[in-house]
């Protein structure tokens, strides 16, 4: 679990800001700062939650954003599938609330972790030592955010926002397990970038995510 906590450490700096930010945006758009935390703990998605506050309106409409945060969030789908054959440690109690902390660098970091053990499953104690900092993090910071007031106004002045793809790409070289296998990751990204030039929303996600499952399956079928 220590372990974790410190491998976890890097990705909980690069949250600071972002979350500064939307609480920030958040109170601006009109939540109080005791709603700001239950946008963030009850969804714990931060793409899906600035996508949420950039369409939000008084009074909102709550299926455009329940749609839109569904739509976001669809890569947990695909996510957990992958997840799934390391949580044989886990008991059936475990599984499903603590996957509830899950999020793409807790998902990726605890996925190297298990493919680096000898029987290839999760240690709980690891997942748990990165998981709970980050969420722990995250609403903690996006309520100080609320709280504070204009704290960071436009983080990519300070080139802030290189903060998660720097951290991100860290973490796809934990899985690199050479250039053929990452064929699928090339064909995810081409079809996002497209998708995201071509259609409005966010479409690029569940695009880019059902490609790359295309091609991981025509890789193996080729076999």
């Amino acid at each position: 679990m220590f372990r974790g906590v410190k491998d976890a450490l890097p990705v909980v700096v690069a949250f600071v800001p972002f979350a500064l930010l939307l609480g920030n945006q958040a109170v601006q758009k009109g939540l109080t700062a005791g709603e700001v935390p239950l946008l963030t703990g009850l969804n714990f998605g931060g793409g899906s939650e600035f996508a949420a506050l950039a369409i939000w309106t008084d009074p909102p409409h709550a299926l455009l954003i329940l749609c839109v945060t569904l739509l976001v969030n669809s890569r947990h789908f695909l996510m957990g599938a992958a997840f799934a054959p390391y949580l044989q440690t886990f008991s059936r109690r475990q599984v499903l609330p603590w996957l509830f902390f899950m999020c793409d660098e807790s998902w990726a970091m605890a996925l190297a972790e298990a493919r680096r053990q000898r029987r290839n499953l999760l240690s709980p104690g690891y997942y748990l030592g990165v998981a709970l900092p980050l969420y722990t993090v995250w609403v903690s910071f996006t309520l100080i955010g609320a709280l504070t007031g204009h704290l960071i106004k436009d983080p990519t002045r300070y080139a802030l926002d290189m903060a998660f793809p720097a951290v991100f790409l860290v973490l796809l070289r934990g899985m690199w397990k050479g250039p053929r296998m990452a064929l699928p990751w090339l064909v995810s990204l081409g079809v996002a970038v497209m998708t995201y030039l071509l259609i409005p929303g966010a479409w690029y996600v569940p695009a880019g995510s059902l490609s790359g499952i295309v091609a991981a399956w025509f890789m193996v079928s080729a076999r």
